[in-house]
């Protein structure tokens, strides 16, 4: 039986994650998921990709308000989950346009010392809507601020096989999932086309292509080799190093830790 062992939320996209024992379905993924980000002056996302030390900024969130810890110099910032100055800004995430608001000019000066990069904390509101690629859609879905998708998916049982091929074993923090699942066998969630988890209806869409960000130690922000360069030894398809099942979904509800998880087609 494969069972969902963990629940992740990454409010502000490339910062820490939030393992949650139990999370809101909503139209465009996780609650809380991914509705913030960092900017730079030309509006443009910020990622570990070109900021490593993003890695290095942990994020907690109770009730109505968003908290942020850098574990290198332990400076601290909190923010309310609906605070925006209502100020609109058009940011560019990969090939879309979304307009999003200010948070304010206190967490743009924090995160601009702290990343020592000049940035601004945006939030995406219910109104912007960024719909899911056409080529991969199936009526119009929408997502986040994610790269594209509004969840993703990977089982334990594949994160154990890469570890029983590596010197050093890796955290599944490493690959930033949003669900985790054991009971299943290494690699099983590519062939997850349809299943059912809480009487939600997923459908697994296309393998997540995977960068230099698997590659950065998240309590560091140091780079090495690994996992990638293991990785594309056996999993690259069509050019790309293949780790994880990227999700559309359709329904709404609660997802809980060991919430079974049904499969219907393969």
């Amino acid at each position: 039986m494969k069972q969902l062992s963990e629940i992740f939320i990454y409010p502000i996209k490339s910062l820490g994650g939030i393992s949650v024992r139990e999370a809101d379905v909503t139209d465009r993924g996780l609650k809380y998921d991914r509705r913030w980000m960092l900017i730079d002056s030309s509006g443009m996302f910020l990622t570990q990709r070109t900021h490593p030390q993003m890695a290095l900024i942990k994020v907690d969130v109770s009730k109505d308000t968003l908290f942020f810890r850098n574990i290198k110099n332990t400076d601290q910032f909190s923010v309310g989950i609906n605070e925006t100055t209502g100020k609109k800004i058009n940011s560019t995430v990969w090939d879309d346009q979304v307009e999003l608001l200010q948070v304010n000019t206190i967490a743009d000066e924090w995160f601009s010392q702290n990343l020592n990069t000049r940035c601004k904390l945006v939030f995406m509101p219910e109104e912007t809507k960024r719909l899911v690629d056409k080529s991969y859609a199936h009526n119009d879905e929408i997502t986040s601020l994610s790269d594209g998708y509004p969840s993703l998916i990977i089982g334990q049982s594949s994160l154990d096989d890469l570890n029983s091929k590596l010197v050093k074993k890796i955290p599944m923090n490493r690959f930033r999932p949003n669900l985790v699942f054991t009971g299943g066998t290494p690699f099983e969630e590519d062939t997850m086309n349809k299943f059912f988890i809480s009487g939600i209806t997923f459908y697994g869409l296309k393998p997540c292509g995977r960068c230099v960000v698997t590659t950065i130690d998240q309590n560091t922000a140091q780079k090495s080799e690994e996992p990638l360069k293991t990785l594309a030894s056996y999993r690259t398809f069509g050019n790309k190093v293949n780790f994880g099942m990227n999700l559309l979904h359709e329904g709404s509800g609660m997802l809980k830790i060991d919430d079974e998880i049904i499969t219907v087609e393969k």
